[in-house]
């Protein structure tokens, strides 16, 4: 890679780190989180201070020493307590404030990312996204985006900024006093006299430059593995979480074997981008440590001729070591935090991503939302829906449901039956549709998959959802639970568990219809939300779905394969292959349930 390029790369990576942490200093918590960034600023420029007040306690102990001056020596020794405890101070209350800092950035950040995740569907639409681009595609495991990322950015980005800060400022402070003390060093060459002022401070700029060159090029491989490495611990911990979760399913199978093959191949993914992180850690330690090991006794080697000449006394000699390895420490600082800043830049990457990703979203979406209808009816004039791939899938034009229909959709598995109630919800990305909604839609409308969602918490919690608990009376929801053939539950409306898991799956299916039964939509879509109960279970709480949308003046359309269904339906959509240059199917209305 060319220079221009990478400096190219570096411009790119700067304007990333600058566009994730401006927000939240423009935030409407700006002038809280200015007050502690100033307030650490001035921290960190009070203990480079403290660290010139010790510089020039050290030529004075150490004079002390030589000349075995005692008054002068425990006098420096008082003077040293006063400095000791005031570093002890800022250094405490640097490390409370920067760690408050991060948690209310973390906090802030969190929030806003989480927000526009959840917002319009978009956590939903960016799964589609990417498996429509490849499992591989960006962004992956966006819990860990949220959970974690957040957290090692806002930690790198204040902690780097302030060593950086601090680098700089020491570097300035101390610069003028190592070329102060260091002197001129004189030299002959071909019969010429050559004299180089403030020679230390040289020496320390070829020593750390150097420093830097070779660092940068050991330690590059760092920010490729270290992305890597983020991204193989959570699909690692992705799918120890599905294990958990299909727990009882894996069991019975006795799939045991092959969950076990497929952690230890994703443990092994981890384990093997760490064994190259830690190889790649070791070949840049292996310098790094060498470099600082030597700078310990560089600045003694460079200044004992003056000091054994006599020119300068022990005092001066190491009040040149200090200065010297303070200058050298901020120049040293890109050989030092080169791993954090490995971490960092692929921290950054990661969240880059995962911010491009809901910019992409629109591009890919192509949903435009339906316009009110005039008659308080739903009218599918013209509704196409692909595959994410940009295969055509399903067609329907001139349909209709209007308030006390009853509408059986049936056709083969895999034809796109619950993709048409996805592209009617809204949530379907690949959709081009010409829709005429109630206006009650948005509000009024519900959906019951085959699969429900149950929230973590207490049963009136995973009843009530996604509205609040209290947003129904007890009597209400021990009301649905008996229309719901669950009346074991109801007595149980503050007991917490996973109820997902807790329930069998026809107790999840009745506990989502209690759902249902409890907000009274106006127009209810029923996705196989019935497939695992029995006929006559099956029969009562069907009648009991249709009894009260009819009772709201609204509809019910469902999606079922059992014949016994077709009985609490008056008409019917039934999905036919579609033409041969079109879509693989059409939806197509019969004059009644068969």
């Amino acid at each position: 890679m060319n220079p221009p390029s990478k400096l190219q790369a570096f411009r790119e990576f700067a304007g990333k780190a600058w566009r994730l942490s401006t927000p939240y200093f423009s935030s409407d918590e700006k002038w809280k989180a200015r007050t502690l960034f100033a307030a650490i600023v001035v921290l960190n420029l009070a203990a480079v201070y403290m660290l010139v007040l010790l510089n020039e306690w050290n030529r004075v102990f150490y004079d002390a020493l030589q000349n075995k001056d005692a008054a002068v020596f425990w006098r420096e020794l008082g003077r040293f307590t006063y400095l000791a405890f005031g570093f002890i101070v800022i250094a405490v209350y640097r490390f409370y404030l920067t760690q408050l800092l991060e948690m209310r950035w973390r906090s802030w950040m969190t929030r806003h990312y989480m927000d526009r995740w959840l917002s319009n569907q978009r956590f939903y639409q960016m799964e589609l996204a990417r498996y429509a681009r490849g499992e591989n595609a960006p962004p992956d495991n966006p819990d860990q985006r949220l959970a974690e990322d957040m957290n090692l950015f806002t930690s790198y980005t204040v902690g780097l900024s302030m060593g950086l800060l601090n680098a700089v400022v020491t570097l300035v402070s101390f610069v003028g006093i190592l070329w102060t003390l260091s002197g001129s060093f004189g030299f002959s060459f071909q019969g010429q006299s050559y004299d180089i002022p403030g020679f230390m401070v040289w020496m320390a700029v070829i020593y750390c430059v150097l420093g830097s060159v070779a660092t940068h090029y050991i330690g590059r491989p760092q920010i490729a593995l270290n992305f890597q490495q983020q991204r193989y611990e959570a699909d690692y911990r992705h799918h120890l979480v599905r294990v958990r979760e299909y727990s009882e399913s894996i069991a019975l199978d006795k799939g045991e074997p092959v969950e076990r093959r497929q952690l230890g191949l994703r443990f092994a993914d981890v384990l093997a981008n760490y064994l190259k992180l830690i190889n790649a850690q070791k070949r840049l330690t292996w310098f790094t440590a060498g470099f600082g090991q030597a700078a310990v006794v560089f600045p003694f080697i460079v200044a004992a001729p003056r000091f054994f000449s006599g020119a300068i006394q022990l005092g001066e000699l190491m009040q040149i070591a200090s200065a010297f390895g303070r200058v050298q420490d901020s120049l040293s600082w890109f050989v030092d935090n080169y791993s954090s800043l490995a971490a960092w830049r692929a921290t950054t990457d990661r969240i880059t991503s995962f911010e491009e990703s809901f910019a992409a979203l629109p591009s890919e979406r192509t949903t435009h939302a339906g316009e009110v209808a005039a008659d308080d009816a739903i009218a599918i004039d013209d509704l196409e829906l692909a595959l994410p791939g940009g295969t055509p899938l399903l067609a329907a034009h001139g349909l209709r449901v209007a308030p006390g229909d009853t509408v059986l959709l049936k056709g083969p598995s895999g034809s796109g039956k619950s993709t048409l109630f996805r592209g009617l919800a809204g949530i379907w990305p690949w959709v081009l549709r010409r829709l005429r909604l109630p206006t009650d839609f948005g509000t009024r409308a519900m959906f019951l998959p085959q699969r429900p969602y149950f929230p973590n918490g207490s049963l009136r919690d995973a009843l009530a959802y996604p509205q609040p608990a209290d947003a129904h009376s007890d009597a209400d929801l021990q009301q649905a639970l008996r229309d719901a053939l669950l009346p074991d539950l109801v007595h149980r409306l503050d007991e917490h568990d996973a109820w997902g898991q807790k329930l069998s799956g026809g107790e999840q299916q009745r506990l989502a219809i209690a759902r249902a039964l409890l907000k009274q939509p106006r127009w209810l879509f029923v996705d196989e939300a019935t497939s695992a109960l029995d006929e006559s279970a099956e029969a009562e709480l069907y009648a009991r779905l249709r009894e009260r949308v009819r009772e709201q003046n609204g509809a019910l359309i469902s999606i079922a394969h059992r014949p016994s269904v077709a009985a609490f339906h008056a008409r019917q959509w039934d999905l036919v292959p579609g033409a041969a240059n079109g879509p693989r199917h059409q939806v197509q209305a019969v004059d009644s349930a068969q």
